[in-house]
């Protein structure tokens, strides 16, 4: 059984209420009035001021949670709301406070060991570029970030008589009628173009409020001030730039390979947009589970196999109500894990239908779960605020460790090859729209006086670099151009990408080993989880036995073993 224990919160008086300004600054007050005369004092401030932020964590979690549950609940939205206006921009003061008043202590630097170095270098980098001119701005973006989450959310089309949402749409993608196919492809699409200018002017203002945030902290742009704001200390938008050659030399023709065979096996003229999504032998969607409850039964099972203290880790998540798991309408689109610091056990949300991506997005969330529950146990919150580059790791490595138990989700011989074959295509094929959406991006937030025209062309050539030249858009030109609008990453985390990226070549780097050394793969990989952000990204890498590398020889050796082991499923059918 893995028992949840509360973070301590010996700081925070019993009882305290933190859902207004006037009952949080006299806390951060005191942390910020305190003296600190040597270093157990220093220790001690800083356990009670993660204290505190543990706690404003799980006020603000909670409140997106339930804001996400039912956008069209008006309370739960302005709840949220007044956090993020009125609560947060204090955080965002006082934090900046707090930093100051950290690094000014003549004895900080005297913590080396554990996580504090990597600790003290991030906040250095946020006290360089913090201005309080950019706290309302910052306000600003989350409330439009909002609005985008409402808008997506309340899409539906209409389906056989009744209002489907759209990723119950996306899941008729899969079927194997192409009449069907298309038309759900097409309803989602004019599904979308109705909101296309209303989408666009939130994005507008967005980049325009990121810009002016970027020139207030004195830099040229909202790309670089980003990767400072991000912490991107071990890669930089050079980094990222080899990534998307590497990808476009190596990862595209496999690509390529694959929807040629795709053509062929549909016995398609041409293959469409709405074509990707089918089995390409024709064979009906796999559907692994009916059920929210029938899917955590599964992905349980499926844990106990990978280590026994991850299903367990699940269980305690249903005991306590952890999951909501089932698309409906009204609910937020995508799916998250987000952790609750002082209760110590994350909240999983999703939008399941019952297909197979929904099975690889539980193990997904699932992993992110795992994480939260391996690093509850450090002592500051900033040691379980890892990176996305960290975070992705675990979740995408989830999926691929998980692969080799996945006849507990497909008891038929076939339809284990049919889904692994599907994930493996599925793990090469992100590398490319990783690709297309970081790239187009840097192109956004370096010509910050674009116009919508400009921009939708830069998605266009971008997409097409990237997609290669086997699927056909014909006719769906305009659609193509505002195909971006999909991805919430774009407007709600700006430059929360590429990360996918980096985490899936380790993932792969995670499966090749354990495909030589299962127990040893899980092994280290479990360790590297409990790292949190204790240590460098290249360190945390290495301690689960895989590379920081988006070169282009790591990326040909990776993408190899991928294609190799394709061969191998497509030869066992």
């Amino acid at each position: 059984m893995s028992d949840v224990v509360p973070a301590r919160q010996a700081f925070l008086p019993d009882g305290v209420l933190l859902d207004h300004p006037g009952a949080i600054e006299p806390l951060y007050r005191a942390l910020h009035d305190r003296v600190i005369p040597d270093r157990p004092a220093l220790e001690q401030w800083l356990l009670d001021w993660s204290d505190l932020e543990a706690a404003l964590s799980e006020e603000g979690a909670w409140r997106y949670i339930r804001m996400t549950q039912d956008t069209r609940d008006k309370e739960a939205g302005e709840r949220y709301e007044r956090f993020t206006l009125e609560v947060q921009p204090l955080v965002d003061t006082w934090t900046d406070r707090l930093n100051r008043k950290l690094v000014a202590v003549p004895f900080a630097d005297e913590l080396r060991e554990g996580g504090y170095p990597v600790m003290l270098r991030g906040i250095r980098e946020q006290l360089r570029i913090f201005r309080e001119e950019n706290v309302a701005i910052q306000a600003g973006l989350r409330k439009l970030a909002q609005d985008y989450s409402t808008m997506i959310g309340a899409m539906t089309i209409p389906w056989n008589g009744e209002e489907i949402t759209l990723p119950k749409a996306a899941a008729l993608l899969e079927e194997k009628g192409r009449t069907v196919r298309e038309r759900a492809f097409r309803g989602i699409a004019s599904r979308r173009m109705q909101d296309r200018d209303r989408l666009d002017d939130l994005f507008d203002a967005m980049v325009r409020d990121r810009h002016r945030m970027a020139v207030n902290a004195g830099f040229a742009n909202y790309r670089d001030y980003a990767y400072a704001a991000l912490g991107r200390f071990d890669h930089g938008p050079a980094d990222a730039e080899a990534f998307h050659a590497s990808v476009a030399e190596v990862v595209v023709p496999l690509i390529e390979e694959l929807e040629q065979e795709r053509q062929q096996s549909l016995g398609v003229d041409r293959l469409r947009p709405w074509d990707l999504a089918v089995d390409s032998a024709g064979l009906s969607p796999l559907r692994p589970f009916r059920t929210g409850q029938e899917l955590l039964v599964t992905a349980t099972a499926i844990f106990e196999k990978v280590h026994p203290s991850f299903a367990a880790h699940l269980r305690a998540m249903g005991d306590k109500n952890l999951l909501d798991l089932e698309s409906r309408e009204g609910k937020a689109p995508g799916g998250y894990n987000y952790p609750l610091y002082r209760s110590g056990a994350p909240f999983i949300f999703m939008n399941a239908v019952g297909t197979a991506d929904d099975l690889v997005t539980m193990l997904h969330e699932g992993g992110h779960a795992v994480h939260s529950f391996r690093t509850h146990a450090l002592p500051l919150t900033a040691f379980k605020q890892f990176p996305s580059e960290v975070a992705e790791l675990a979740s995408m490595g989830m999926e691929l460790l998980s692969m080799r138990h996945w006849d507990l989700a497909y008891p038929d011989p076939k339809d284990l090859q049919r889904a692994q074959r599907d994930q493996l295509e599925r793990v090469i094929g992100v590398l490319p729209w990783v690709a297309t959406v970081d790239a187009f991006q840097h192109w956004v937030y370096t010509h910050p006086d674009h116009d919508r025209v400009q921009r939708a062309e830069a998605w266009t050539r971008i997409h097409e670099r990237f997609s290669g030249r086997v699927v056909d858009w014909t006719g769906l030109e305009e659609e193509r151009a505002s195909f971006w609008h999909k991805q919430l990453h774009i407007f709600e985390v700006p430059f929360y990408y590429i990360e996918y990226g980096i985490a899936q070549l380790g993932a792969i780097g995670l499966w090749a080993q354990a495909e030589r050394e299962p127990d040893a793969a899980v092994e280290r990989y479990a360790k590297a989880l409990s790292l949190g952000y204790t240590r460098t990204l290249p360190e945390i890498y290495a301690a689960a036995g895989v590379r920081f590398d988006l070169g282009k020889p790591a990326v040909t050796d990776l993408a190899g073993a991928v294609a190799q082991e394709l061969r191998r499923l497509r030869g066992m059918n």
